[in-house]
């Protein structure tokens, strides 16, 4: 679950994270009344749940109250395209109006679970203002990373180190140390999956900041946080993502125009990459994992055929704890509701699965069966063309 960079500052805030000081506009009246409380320089900044923003013309700087106006006018409404947007942009709704501070350096802060270690690692660098992503690719020396372990949690000497690699200055050393130890002990109580400032500043009164911050809340802990339920932006989210959650659905959006619905994250990746490799382009990744029932299936059928790029659809089940029949009792209701009208190829293996064939076979409908995934994707592929 994201939120964005506002929310994330006041949850930093309640764990002693330092941020500069500002206040959330929904018109450009608000962010001129806000900019002129804050006094001096202020920052207009625009709210969606993506990076980028600067580069996209999403975060202007404002000397007056009557500047900060402006650049709201601008910023509100427009359709910010970044990196991690897509070509079709996302409509900012909010801007946040911030104090300008007096900035001598710019660093990169974040803390991530490394897989590879089983460790929650507090990664940093003295390239701050850039994607960590790039660096990694082009200058990995320049990321340092220290892992936490979890019988002890963070440790002042990993602080210390991480001070030493930036060639922190002793007195923003001390200051730096306080704020990792803040931020981590926010990324473990909170149930990050993500935590990320970027860039964390020095200023010239050796103050140390979050400029900017990305939260990411763990989806499998929310149950421990209902009141997270509130930072929760529908605009931001696919429509048909949160409805896939609604019934516990693993379900992700892409470009292309084959529908895909698997049983297994690995199996449902592995069925992506066949139709690439016949020709086609994958709508979703949908896993309706191993206990589904068929309501749960005509869920997932629905959601997918609620996808207008969808040309056709193509179900993949491996029957062990899924029962085949369930899948096809699924299918069936589902296309005989929604009334479909895409081709639709199926390939059922596993427990059930001569009962399962014989209901999609009875079922009147113009299933296309298939035994093996290469035929699966074949035949999903040409039915396109056809």
């Amino acid at each position: 679950m994201k939120i964005h960079e506002y929310q994330g500052k006041e949850l930093l805030k309640q764990y002693g994270v330092k941020v500069p000081e500002g206040y959330l506009a929904r018109t450009p009246q608000e962010a001129e009344a806000h900019a002129k409380s804050l006094g001096g320089l202020t920052v207009v900044k625009a709210q969606i749940h993506a990076g980028g923003r600067g580069k996209g013309g999403g975060v202007k700087v404002a000397k007056t109250p009557q500047e900060a106006r402006a650049a709201a006018e601008q910023i509100l409404g427009m359709m910010l395209k970044t990196h991690q947007t897509g070509p079709e942009g996302q409509k900012v709704n909010r801007v946040w109006v911030e104090q300008g501070c007096n900035i001598v350096r710019e660093l990169y802060l974040g803390m991530v679970l490394d897989r590879a270690t089983s460790r929650v690692t507090m990664m940093a660098s003295a390239e701050g203002g850039m994607e960590i992503e790039e660096v990694a690719a082009k200058t990995p020396e320049k990321i340092f990373k220290v892992a936490i372990d979890p019988a002890v949690g963070f440790q002042a000497y990993q602080g210390r180190q991480l001070a030493f690699a930036l060639g922190l200055e002793p007195d923003v050393s001390k200051k730096f140390l306080q704020f990792a130890k803040a931020l981590s002990r926010a990324y473990m109580e909170a149930d990050c999956s993500l935590l990320e400032i970027n860039p964390l500043v020095v200023t010239a009164e050796n103050e140390v900041l979050a400029l900017d911050a990305k939260v990411n809340f763990d989806d499998n802990a929310l149950f421990r946080h209902p009141n997270y339920e509130e930072l929760r932006d529908l605009d931001e989210e696919d429509p048909a993502e949160w409805e896939a959650k609604k019934f516990d659905l693993s379900y992700i959006s892409l470009d292309g125009n084959i529908g895909c619905m698997v049983n297994g994250a690995g199996l449902a990746m592995g069925t992506m990459d066949i139709i690439k490799l016949y020709g086609g382009e994958p709508a979703n990744f949908l896993d309706v994992g191993g206990g589904a029932t068929a309501e749960k299936v005509t869920a997932a059928f629905k959601i997918i055929l609620s996808d207008p790029k969808v040309k056709a659809i193509l179900v993949n089940i491996f029957g062990g704890i899924m029962k085949c029949d369930v899948i096809a009792q699924g299918v069936v209701q589902a296309a005989k509701e929604v009334g479909l009208k895409v081709p639709l190829v199926v390939r059922l293996l596993g427990t059930n699965v001569d009962l399962g064939k014989k209901i999609l076979a009875d079922s009147g409908l113009p299933i296309i069966s298939a035994d093996t995934m290469a035929e699966a994707a074949e035949k999903v592929v040409a039915s396109l063309k056809q």
